[in-house]
C-alpha cells in the first residue's frame, strides 16, 4: 500500500525545463501538503528512485532549498525538512502582515482592469474552495490568488518570499484553514480584500489585507498551542 509521500513524490517526465527546478517544485509540494512533515530526514537514494532523477541533480535542488531555509543539515547527519519555532512562526505572521498588504497596494497602483476582473474571478474559485474545506485545495488556490496580485503588483520577489513563508509554515495553515469558524472568517476578508482592490482604495484593500493575515494567525496558534 502506498503512503502519501509516495502518491505525492511520482517520477518526473524530463522536459527542457531546467530539472532542478521541477524537483524544488516537486519537494515544496510534497512539503506543502504535508507528505513531507517537519523533521523528516531526506534519502537521497530513496528520493531519487521515487523522482526519477539522477542524484547530481537532485543535490542541485535541495542544496537550493537547503540555502532558502525550507531544509537544514543537524550536525551533518544529512537534511531533515526545517521545523519552525512558535516564536519563528510569529515573526513569519508578523511579516506577511506587511508584505501582502503592500502588494495588495502594489497591485492597485499597477494592474490594469482586466487584471482586477481576473482577481475576482480568482477569488471566486479560492472561495468555493474555502467552502468545500479540502486543506490541501485551499492552500494551493490561495497560492494561485496572491500569484496573480504579485502578478498584478509587477512584484515576482515578493512572491518568492511569499512563497517560502507560507511553506514554511504549512502545517499550522493545513491545520488552521479547515476550521469552519476560520473557513468563513476567510470568505469574509478576501471579499474585503477583493471590494478594496475594485474600488483602487488603497487604505480598505490594505486594512483588509492586515487583517487576514492577524486573523490567520491567531486561528492557527489556536490549533497549534491550545488543547
Amino acid at each position: 500500500m502506498s503512503t502519501p509521500f509516495e502518491e505525492t513524490l511520482n517520477p518526473l517526465v524530463h522536459e527542457p525545463a531546467p530539472l532542478r527546478n521541477k524537483i524544488m517544485n516537486s519537494l515544496r509540494k510534497a512539503i506543502e501538503t504535508g507528505a513531507l512533515e517537519p523533521g523528516t530526514h531526506l534519502v537521497e537514494k530513496d528520493l531519487c528512485e521515487k523522482l526519477n532523477v539522477s542524484r547530481t541533480s537532485l543535490r542541485e535542488a535541495l542544496r537550493q532549498l537547503q540555502a532558502e531555509g525550507v531544509l537544514t543539515d543537524h550536525n551533518n547527519r544529512g537534511l531533515t525538512v526545517v521545523t519552525v519555532t512558535r516564536t519563528d512562526a510569529d515573526n513569519i505572521y508578523r511579516i506577511r502582515g506587511v508584505l501582502e498588504p503592500l502588494i495588495v497596494e502594489q497591485f492597485i497602483e499597477n494592474a490594469p482592469d482586466e487584471e482586477i476582473e481576473a482577481l475576482k474571478k480568482q477569488s471566486e474559485r479560492l472561495k468555493k474552495a474555502y467552502l468545500e474545506g479540502n486543506a490541501e485545495e485551499i492552500v494551493a488556490t490561495k497560492r494561485e490568488f496572491y500569484d496573480r496580485i504579485c502578478t498584478g503588483a509587477r512584484n515576482p520577489i515578493a512572491f518568492d518570499l511569499l512563497k517560502k513563508l507560507t511553506l514554511l509554515t504549512s502545517p499550522l495553515r493545513r491545520s488552521s484553514v479547515v476550521r469552519p469558524e476560520r473557513r468563513n472568517q476567510s470568505i469574509q476578508e478576501i471579499d474585503a480584500i477583493v471590494a478594496g482592490i475594485a474600488a483602487r482604495d488603497k487604505a480598505a484593500a490594505k486594512a483588509a489585507a492586515e487583517r487576514h493575515v492577524a486573523n490567520a494567525a491567531v486561528s492557527a496558534f489556536r490549533v497549534a498551542y491550545t488543547s
